[in-house]
């Protein structure tokens, strides 16, 4: 069965598919949500199949000469069987119970479930200029609070993916730089799918390249500039801008290590503008 769905969210589509979703559900408060999610099965040394994910990304992902990766999300709407391939790897996790799996399965499974989510949201879309602009459920509602996944009973946001799961579960603030929002001031959409194997590596070498590229941490003329992931998600860095500084110099190359060792202050910035072609 092909799915066609440009004007709906992908909850939408899994109530069409699974019979499922219901718009009255009450959604646990963000403490609940973390404690349901927060369950493994290390004894489970199976795989979450992301094939049809890897797929996507080996075509319409393009590295640039910018050091951003682009997504052809233009490509992939004109696309009818890559597009149904998109919405199949969807309703494929949303099939699954990561609780049942290892946590370093989970983790690969939450990255890669927050990233396709984002690419079908704006491809769902385009052409628009920002997934800021998307507006399904509301005009007060943002695009990353909309309900886009059904699991286990539970609507799920991408905000609740990365602040009720990702980030309070693991803790781990490299999970930071694999998420991406489809804007050009993420940190770039891998062109490989992340899993148990691999998943510390590319968290590491994600990390590093953001940090060295401009959009990360920048300097001119003595003003430095650094991403608003670091203010809207400061707990993860550390309690105050000198613990942020302190990590980025930690991090970045020597010589920007040099640089931010002489700077006390700084702005934060976020391009939104759609990362495609």
């Amino acid at each position: 069965m092909r799915l066609t769905i440009p004007s709906k969210t992908l909850a939408a589509a899994l109530v069409a598919v699974l019979g499922v979703f219901a718009w009255g559900h009450v959604i646990a408060p963000p403490s609940e949500i973390t404690t349901f999610w927060n369950v493994s099965n290390e004894s489970n040394e199976t795989s979450i199949d992301h094939g049809k994910w890897q797929e996507i990304l080996d075509e319409f992902v393009q590295e640039h000469e910018s050091g951003v990766n682009r997504f052809d999300y233009a490509e992939l709407k004109e696309d009818g069987d890559a597009n149904q391939s998109l919405i199949d790897y969807l309703l494929q996790l949303s099939e699954v119970d990561p609780r049942t799996y290892s946590k370093s399965e989970q983790l690969a499974y939450w990255i890669n479930h927050y990233n396709a989510l984002a690419v079908y949201l704006v491809t769902s879309q385009f052409p628009v200029e920002s997934i800021q602009e998307i507006r399904l459920e509301g005009p007060d509602t943002s695009p990353l609070d909309m309900k886009l996944a059904y699991l286990q009973d539970q609507p799920l946001s991408l905000n609740n993916i990365r602040n009720e799961i990702l980030r309070p579960i693991w803790k781990d603030n490299r999970v930071n730089f694999a998420l991406n929002s489809a804007s050009l001031g993420c940190p770039s959409l891998s062109k490989q799918a992340f899993s148990s194997d691999n998943v510390d590596e590319m968290l590491n070498a994600g990390m590093h390249a953001f940090l060295n590229h401009p959009r990360g941490v920048s300097i001119k003329e003595g003003k430095l500039t650094i991403s608003s992931i670091f203010e809207w998600y400061m707990d993860d860095f550390g309690h105050d801008g000198d613990e942020v500084l302190a990590f980025l110099m930690r991090h970045v190359r020597p010589d920007l290590s040099e640089q931010l060792g002489e700077l006390r202050k700084y702005e934060t910035g976020y391009n939104w503008k759609v990362n495609s072609p």
